[in-house]
């Protein structure tokens, strides 16, 4: 069966960066659980990692050398992360590119379905402390929406964020999962 959120994707490009001096990355926003109640998979990075410490992630990661594509580095990544094998994910497709500012990474996010009967779970502990299923109802629900404090080049700030039970997704990973919801909006009412 055909998932209702594949028909946002019918006819949608998304807008590719060049990718320049930037580092090539691939995340998966991943959908898990049954239809009209699925769960977004989310990752707490560890404070020991390079980049983005202790932030709210989607699995992925950087672009290896060996790989295919970017599409290959976001499957790679999920099942490097949260042991999610490249064949239980039914991707739906692409987003536009995102650039992160501080790290210099040019992210190209993909959507995804997982398989019924497979569970995320750890498997990068070095990289990822936790995992989070937040609903995507939630994530659809403006309550959620909050602003979050942040230093630019020195002076006090505001970006905004969702809110899941304290747990604050910003910066690259908000505006992917944004774009998400607005490119799905119509088939979803």
């Amino acid at each position: 069966m055909d998932h209702p959120l594949a028909a946002a994707f019918e006819g949608y490009t998304p807008t590719e960066i060049p990718l320049g001096d930037l580092r090539p990355s691939a995340v998966m926003l991943l959908l898990a659980g049954p239809v009209g109640a699925e769960d977004v998979v989310f990752q707490v990075r560890t404070t020991t990692v390079r980049h983005h410490k202790g932030e709210i992630s989607l699995p992925g990661g950087r672009r290896d050398e060996g790989d295919e594509s970017f599409l290959h580095t976001a499957l790679r990544e999920t099942e490097e992360e949260v042991g999610v094998p490249r064949e239980a994910v039914r991707v739906l497709g692409a987003l536009d590119d995102v650039e992160t500012v501080g790290s210099r990474h040019l992210i190209r996010p993909y959507v995804g379905v997982l398989a019924e009967g497979v569970t995320p779970h750890i498997t990068a502990a070095r990289e990822v402390s936790e995992l989070l299923a937040v609903p995507l109802a939630h994530l659809r629900d403006e309550g959620c929406r909050v602003w979050k404090p942040v230093e630019d080049h020195g002076m006090p700030s505001a970006t905004p964020a969702f809110d899941y039970q304290g747990h604050i997704i910003w910066g690259a990973t908000y505006r992917i999962v944004l774009q998400f919801l607005d490119l799905t909006a119509a088939v979803t009412r």
